[in-house]
């Protein structure tokens, strides 16, 4: 055959594709083996170091929102500190677990080694407090009051320092303007811990392990609002730390502004006036104990008598909120927990129970009303009152004769009370009770809102106690055993009291029933419970939840949810025996009543003032001091545990916060100039375009004056306690 130039060009094309065929198959070939060395011979290595690569999220955590008090003035803002921080799982990692850094960090920062060690342990059931309750895996705030020098000492030197950071940050600050901390009302703040995270993980507002969330107070209550949302910046990172790329980032928000209704001039004034009635106090010698007033705790609630909003609340002793800024020390927590403290943390004004003594008497002339007798008939005030053998007597045995509910109000005369409470246990059937017993002292106290939670919107209210029979019963069925191994028949007072009980501790008996009338007994409440009866009185009969937070506003002010007064219910009784209570109360403050000498100059003209005293006796402690107030306006209740008589006790401090915010002295001038708050605040304050609000001046509460205290006008013998006061 012969080659044409067709054939030779068919020859070469075909050389061409078999190369090409050649070439490719080597490729896939060169491929599948690189694949292969790739996949299977170094597969695992390969997967390591892309596990290597991983995402690092940085937390910039939202500046807290503010809590103003009711004109703007800040409660509660942010400052911007050197906060020194130490990450406790870079110390766990080395030999010493972080040994030798937290004591040469202790040197820089002047502090103790153990002090630093606590600092940064963490919390367990085996490691005693102080300790860090937050998550372990977020830096762990060793000092948020580092100097600039201390800073640099730790940035300049970090071979020294390793795991340890000092960085400008924005941490709380209660600042006490005028005076006023406002301590318990406020609350504190605390780390978050993981079994909070986990909790908050599928809700509407997770935790973050940086965030600090409030631990007590408003800041515990309006956490969510107050917390904001942290700025969250996502980095691809490989297994040497460096960057690769930004995958993600969530922008934060700043936390809401809270103003509430507590107004931090008067809060000053309630503060220092209940500090100084019990320092008073304790130079006095109780007369039944002959040792002077140990005047051990005590209370105050300035309240809105037409809203329920709380303008000021001070409970004694109390203490300084920002000891837990940054992280608490042993000492300061030893100081606001120990034995010996008489734990300052707790708000005595919504947490402490004592009996109501007289001021309670406005729940039984109630119920004797609605019993069905008349409130102007006449009952016998005797002396004293015979039970079973035992005389029952009025405070220091005073009598008026016959005398009208009101009268009773303005005497405190225990004996009406007594007899009208006795008379209601024998006609509801005694020791065996009637199917239909009415109970109407005991129901007509839960319809005033003892024995449960006012409702406030502040954390860990307590309920009280109204002994009723169903109380009765339960109480002993729980103590029952205690009482038997404890009681003995002719023993110790307390052993023939546990003796009783054990064999009928069950029943309802008359004695319980006297004792009831007058607010003793079993009885307990609290300040807050009888702020709100009280201002349910003033406003006609509504009982208010009671509320510190006044409104949330927005980060940029453009939104503002207010927190509206929400009533709970109703006094049990009508118009008319709202009236003649009230009619009742004000006689106290006047000529002849048990307050009227702690009023004497006060411009009831202008301003009636009403009141009831009351002097609540416990078992082994002096008596409990109680004085509940109120205007058209406002409800003042104080209370100071074993400080004698009410208007003894807490007369004259109650009578001063009045006096400053009405603008009065002792004698009745006014002083408009003075008047501190002369009407409820119902106004917020005015919203900047940026959002933020202008906080007006405070100036520090300047107590009144000896001359002011007794000016020439009242010049003479002091006013004397009438001899029935209590």
């Amino acid at each position: 055959m012969t080659n044409t130039p067709a054939t030779g060009r068919i020859h070469r094309v075909q050389i061409r594709l078999v190369i090409i065929q050649v070439l490719i198959f080597s490729m896939f070939c060169t491929l599948g083996g690189r694949l292969w060395y790739l996949q299977i011979r170094n597969g695992g290595e390969y997967y390591d170091e892309a596990k290597s690569n991983h995402v690092q999220r940085v937390v910039q955590p939202a500046v807290r929102g503010p809590i103003l008090d009711a004109r703007g003035v800040a409660l509660a803002d942010n400052e911007t500190r050197l906060v020194v921080s130490a990450s406790r799982t870079a110390l766990m990692k080395m030999k010493d677990k972080g040994k030798d850094v937290l004591t040469r960090l202790a040197a820089v920062l002047d502090m103790s080694p153990r002090e630093v060690v606590e600092k940064v342990r963490i919390c367990d059931s085996q490691t005693p407090k102080p300790c860090w309750n937050g998550s372990p895996y977020q830096p762990i705030p060793v000092t948020s009051e580092a100097t600039t020098q201390q800073a640099l000492q730790i940035r300049e030197r970090p071979e020294e320092f390793p795991g340890i950071t000092a960085e400008p940050t924005a941490v709380r600050r209660y600042p006490a303007p005028g005076g006023a901390r406002t301590a318990q009302a406020l609350g504190y703040l605390s780390p978050v811990t993981d079994e909070e995270i986990q909790k908050a993980k599928d809700t509407d507002s997770p935790h973050l392990r940086s965030d600090q969330v409030g631990r007590s107070g408003i800041e515990r209550t309006y956490d969510k609002q107050l917390r904001g949302k942290a700025t969250v910046t996502s980095y691809e990172v490989d297994n040497l730390g460096r960057v690769m790329g930004q995958t993600r980032s969530d922008p934060g928000v700043p936390g809401s502004t809270l103003v509430t209704s507590i107004d931090a001039r008067v809060q000053a004034v309630a503060e220092y006036e209940l500090q100084q009635a019990m320092k008073t106090v304790r130079h006095e010698t109780d007369k039944i104990t002959g040792r002077k007033y140990e005047a051990d705790s005590g209370a105050v609630v300035v309240m809105e008598a037409k809203t329920g909003r709380v303008v000021a609340m001070a409970s004694q002793p109390d203490y300084d909120p920002n000891a837990w800024v940054g992280g608490i020390s042993g000492a300061d927590y030893a100081a606001l927990t120990g034995k010996n403290s008489n734990y300052p943390l707790l708000n005595r004004a919504i947490q402490g129970q004592a009996p109501a003594g007289s001021i309670f008497k406005v729940v039984s002339a109630s119920a004797a009303v609605r019993a069905g007798y008349p409130f102007d008939s006449k009952y016998n005030c005797s002396s004293s009152y015979s039970l079973g053998g035992r005389s029952f007597a009025n405070f220091e045995s005073k009598g008026h004769g016959p005398i009208s509910l009101g009268e009773a109000l303005k005497f405190s005369c225990n004996t009406v009370f007594y007899a009208l409470g006795h008379k209601e246990w024998q006609r509801d059937g005694g020791l065996k009770p009637k199917k239909d017993a009415h109970d109407w002292f005991y129901r007509t106290a839960r319809e005033f809102g003892l024995g449960s939670e006012t409702g406030i919107d502040l954390p860990n209210e307590v309920t009280g106690r109204i002994p009723d029979r169903q109380w009765k019963k339960d109480f002993w069925k729980a103590n029952k055993d205690a009482w038997c191994k404890q009681g003995k028949k002719g023993g110790t007072y307390v052993e023939q009291i546990a003796y009783e009980s054990c064999l009928e501790g069950n029943q309802l008996k008359a004695f319980d029933s006297i004792n009831f009338a007058i607010g003793q007994g079993d009885v307990l409440v609290t300040p807050i419970q009888m702020a709100t009866a009280y201002a349910a009185i003033s406003n006609g009969g509504t009982l208010f939840n009671p509320t510190v937070g006044k409104a949330v506003i927005s980060p940029d002010g453009k939104r503002v949810d207010v927190v509206k007064p929400t009533p709970h219910g109703r006094l049990p009784v009508d118009a008319k025996t709202i009236q003649n209570l009230d009619k009742g109360l004000r006689m106290v403050v006047e000529p002849g009543g048990t307050a009227a000498w702690r009023f004497v100059g006060w411009p009831q003209d202008k301003i009636p003032m009403r009141a009831k005293t009351g002097t609540a006796q416990v078992y082994g402690k002096q008596t409990t001091s109680w004085l509940a107030t109120y205007t058209d306006d406002f409800v003042i209740v104080m209370t100071i545990s074993q400080a004698g008589t009410g208007s003894g006790a807490s007369g004259p401090a109650v009578r001063n916060i009045y006096n400053a915010m009405y603008g009065y002295d002792m004698a009745g001038n006014h002083d408009p100039a003075r008047a501190l708050l002369p009407r409820p605040e119902s106004a917020l304050p005015p919203v900047q375009p940026d959002g933020s609000i202008a906080a007006p001046e405070i100036k520090p509460y300047v107590p009144p004056s000896p001359e002011e205290l007794a000016p020439p006008a009242l010049a003479g013998p002091p006013a004397q306690p009438p001899s029935w006061h209590d």
